[in-house]
């Protein structure tokens, strides 16, 4: 397959779809072009093929004889295909290699604008238009800094020629194809004015797409030899080795299975049987010795303090009565005596 073809523009119109939507088109006239020489790996180092599309009116002895009699043909251009062996000088390629749907890359040459200010080559918003700038609207502006760089910065966007350069548009759609006519039809708009010169060539997304279809469908029968044999080698592989080790791993597993259970079991018991007799009597023991000593304290402490409470109390509750009934007593029986000689010696005296 080809890479794609040479084409002019023939211009721009509308076409409807089958469900009534309007669509934009470019119509292009591709081919048909006509391969003048064949490049190939061991010769040139790489492969591809010259292909010749136009017209031209003069040729000089040189051209005429590269073109081998072919005819006169204005524009030259290479391109790469994927299979050498199935080109020949002299054979032609149109509009077929395209089919709607195909996505496709268009390059070509762009309409020239002349010396354009920075407002329609860059986009510029320009200045204001008050404050007393009414002729500055267009202007660029500042084109740099002051002592620092004390230069314009190289590739600084300013005015000047605009247009005429290499434009290539991705990704547009071929809306129709016509081999008959050799013209297609694109959606969109492409570079260039009319009878301006086209590159069209295969979308790259697709070539890729193309591509792993093609390595793919090429890869089965390859690959269909091989799968079989691992299989049978891994089936077989895994047969052997899980049958030997199933009868191993069960005499295994049954032997040692009863042995740790009876060993377990005794083991089991001894522990049990020894620390239940050993807590019972660090029970029993721990148990009565220190109730009976708590009792023993308990009386030591609870009679004596009673008996010296009773002693205590008995003491000072005896003493101070008694000495408190003397006191009593004695200032009682004074005071009546001298009350009475007092009253002795005054009948006396009267």
């Amino acid at each position: 397959m080809i890479e794609g073809l040479l084409g002019r523009k023939l211009g721009t119109m509308q076409v409807f779809d089958r469900d009534g939507t309007v669509v934009p088109v470019t119509v292009i006239e591709t081919g048909p072009c006509t391969v003048l020489q064949v490049k190939t790996k061991d010769r040139d180092g790489y492969e591809a093929v010259q292909l010749g599309f136009g017209v031209r009116r003069r040729a000089n002895e040189p051209m005429k004889g590269h073109f081998k009699g072919l005819g006169s043909f204005r524009y030259l251009r290479e391109f790469r295909v994927d299979e050498i062996s199935q080109w020949e000088v002299g054979q032609r390629v149109g509009a077929e290699v395209f089919e709607p749907g195909d996505l496709v890359d268009v390059s070509g040459i762009s309409k020239g604008r002349g010396f354009a200010g920075v407002v329609k080559r860059h986009g510029f918003r320009g200045g204001p238009k008050t404050h007393g700038q009414s002729d500055r609207y267009r202007s660029p502006g500042s084109i740099g800094a002051s002592a620092s760089p004390s230069r314009v910065i190289k590739g600084l966007k300013m005015a000047g020629h605009m247009g005429a350069v290499k434009v290539t548009v991705r990704n547009l759609e071929v809306v129709d194809s016509n081999p008959a006519r050799g013209v297609i039809m694109v959606k969109g708009s492409v570079p260039g004015a009319k009878d301006g010169l086209l590159r069209i060539r295969v979308a790259r997304k697709q070539a890729v797409k193309r591509r792993v279809v093609e390595r793919k469908a090429e890869e089965p029968p390859v690959e269909e030899a091989p799968t079989e044999e691992p299989v049978a080698e891994e089936a077989k592989a895994e047969e052997a080795p899980v049958e030997e080790p199933s009868v191993e791993e069960a005499k295994a597993e049954e032997a040692p299975a009863e042995e740790p259970v009876a060993e377990e079991a005794k083991a089991e018991e001894a522990t049990v049987e020894e620390p239940v007799a050993e807590e019972a009597k660090a029970e029993e023991a721990p148990v009565e010795e220190p109730v009976a000593e708590e009792a023993k304290a308990e009386e030591a402490t609870v009679e004596e303090p009673v008996a010296e409470e009773a002693k205590a109390e008995e003491a000072p509750v005896e003493e101070p009565p008694a000495e408190e009934a003397k006191a009593e007593e004695a200032p009682a029986e004074e005071l009546p005596a001298e009350d009475t000689e007092g009253e002795d010696t005054e009948g006396k005296q009267s």
